[in-house]
């Protein structure tokens, strides 16, 4: 079944995604699978190729169009080529909205230039040690100090986690309120005295993405760094969130279509007992109801595509999303590294490398189990 979600611009702007990170990624990713990151320099090339801030207002250095197909097209070429250590994702589609929606014209003015450009790389920092899914328990505090505000405590699981110029920092600003009734949104900057980054973490997959532990020894950040309300962080994590999970979901089903791809054009080759390994009925009847599972994600996700885009995707229906599209990709991506045989868990197979950053989908964003409740509570249960 024919995709009708892209238009003839959308194909215009893949073909340009498609070049820049044929010349500017693909060459080098296994060198930053080595070093545990991406090259700074590729972030400004981006820039300066519009793959960043397709949303943001042309008086600010960005695209000036919010259609999150955009954002789409990019992530699933970088899935494509298996560019995952590119946190493009992240950047574009978690962080832009806190930008774009819930900030000042001050603030609009003096962070989204180099958002756009490729020079202020960004971040998120949700998780801590002791708080991933359950954001009510986080322990980060925001004090007031005159007009600035003291942040102290870790996070972990950071993506951009190294990189990151400006992180949002998720924070506790009011002691006396329970629960998710005193957390703010605060921009912490590189460079500001008592801003620690801990480790790179060492991951199953993903390796060439910065995550990391970051740590805040009461840092001084100026109260014009606060982004929306105070203590309406809460509201607006659940209010964007959606947003995130979906952008999962995409990377979801290109992973699942890629991984596919390769395992047809393996077994179409690959011979046993002095047949294709495809034309066995076990492979043909696993191929085809993994092709049929991936087909309907497919129509599920660009249906939701087009509710983001009109305002109208609930949490629900990103939850489900999310849920189905990332358990499917892990699904898919064990019975391809099955079809594979012995080969299939050498590391210069590509289908090694999807299996094992397909596993974290699952997980971040919300585990699964959290997309669960959501959805199991919306039923009235």
């Amino acid at each position: 079944m024919q995709s009708t979600l892209y238009e003839p611009e959308h194909t215009a702007f893949r073909d340009m995604t498609r070049a820049f990170l044929a010349r500017h990624a693909a060459p080098f990713h296994e060198q930053w699978e080595s070093d545990g990151m991406v090259d700074r320099g590729i972030w400004t090339e981006a820039g300066k190729h519009g793959l960043l801030g397709t949303d943001v207002d042309e008086i600010y250095g960005g695209g000036g169009v919010r259609d999150f197909r955009y954002n789409a097209v990019t992530g699933e070429e970088l899935v494509r080529i298996g560019a995952s250590g590119l946190g493009f994702g992240l950047h574009n589609d978690v962080v832009a909205p806190y930008l774009l929606d819930l900030t000042t014209e001050e603030q609009k003015q003096r962070w989204l230039p180099g958002f756009c450009s490729g020079e202020l790389i960004t971040a998120i920092a949700m998780s801590e040690p002791a708080a991933g899914s359950d954001l009510q328990g986080i322990r980060t505090t925001a004090r007031h100090d005159g007009s600035d505000y003291i942040v102290s405590g870790s996070k972990t699981f950071i993506t951009n986690g190294i990189l990151s110029d400006l992180v949002i920092v998720v924070a506790r600003t009011n002691a006396d309120r329970p629960g998710a009734q005193a957390l703010s949104l605060v921009a912490v900057e590189r460079g500001m005295p008592g801003f620690e980054r801990g480790r790179n973490l060492d991951k199953v997959g993903l390796k060439a993405q910065d995550t990391a532990e970051l740590f805040f020894d009461d840092v001084r950040v100026p109260g014009e760094n606060l982004i929306g309300e105070k203590n309406g962080g809460f509201g607006h994590l659940m209010e964007k969130l959606p947003q995130e999970r979906l952008s999962i979901a995409v990377v979801a089903v290109a992973g699942c279509e890629r991984m596919l791809e390769i395992t047809l054009d393996y077994v179409k080759g690959r011979t046993a007992f002095g047949r294709p390994v495809g034309s066995f009925q076990n492979s043909r009847f696993a191929l085809a109801d993994l092709a049929t599972k991936t087909q309907i994600a497919r129509v599920f996700l660009d249906r939701c595509i087009v509710s983001l885009n009109a305002g109208e995707l609930t949490a629900i229906d990103a939850a489900m999303a999310k849920l189905w599209t990332t358990d499917l990709q892990n699904t898919v991506a064990d019975a391809c590294l099955q079809l594979h045989g012995g080969y299939g868990y050498m590391s210069e197979y590509p289908i090694s490398k999807a299996w094992r950053d397909s596993r974290v989908q699952s997980i971040y964003g919300g585990t699964n189990e959290i997309m669960k409740e959501i959805i199991g509570r919306s039923m009235g249960l």
